[in-house]
């Protein structure tokens, strides 16, 4: 079994997974209903290949969930305090971050954490450059600055830890495309 049959299957479970859950019932009609439906959307709808490099490391993304969790929980509080507070609304602004990030998978990844982080929201993400343009809702100082800045470090630091060491990567000269015939 390849690395891209287990990844496929493991989307086609997935699927199957969401399509029981929608469901609120799990029965041998709508697990084999899950996965035969998982199975016409991914022929019919095939995501394009990503190269992937690498090997995912347990106890960093480990680290990197657990991390997150707290940024999230964290900003969420400090989203409830701005909503509640008697003072005016906080300064937004749009703050740029170039990342030492190589893989695209991985910068998607980060993009989607950085989403997560509530008073945040990527704008543009610049694959050539490995550039992010984030709006932050708190702006308003520069410790508040700063600790963004800090907070997408730590993210990248541990993104980098998780999935692409710099002894195990390996460039590749750009996308890869499906082929009609695979």
């Amino acid at each position: 079994m390849t690395r891209e049959g287990l990844v496929r299957i493991g989307v086609l479970l997935w699927l199957a997974i969401v399509y029981t859950a929608l469901w609120g019932e799990v029965t041998v009609a709508n697990v084999l209903a899950g996965l035969a439906i998982g199975a016409l959307v991914m022929l019919a709808l095939p995501l394009p290949r990503v190269p992937i490099h690498g090997r995912v490391h347990p106890l960093s993304l480990l680290e990197l969930t657990a991390v997150s969790g707290y940024y999230a929980l964290e900003s969420s509080l400090q989203i409830a305090w701005f909503a509640v507070r008697p003072a005016g609304a906080p300064v937004s602004g749009v703050l740029r971050v170039r990342l030492e990030i190589r893989s695209d998978l991985v910068l998607v990844l980060c993009a989607d954490l950085l989403n997560l982080i509530p008073g945040t929201m990527v704008l543009e993400l610049d694959r050539q450059s490995h550039t992010v343009w984030v709006h932050v809702l708190d702006v308003g100082s520069e410790a508040a600055v700063d600790k963004f800045y800090r907070t997408t470090r730590r993210l990248e630091q541990l993104l980098i830890r998780s999935f692409e060491r710099p002894g195990e990567w390996h460039e590749t000269s750009g996308p890869t495309t499906v082929s009609e015939e695979g």
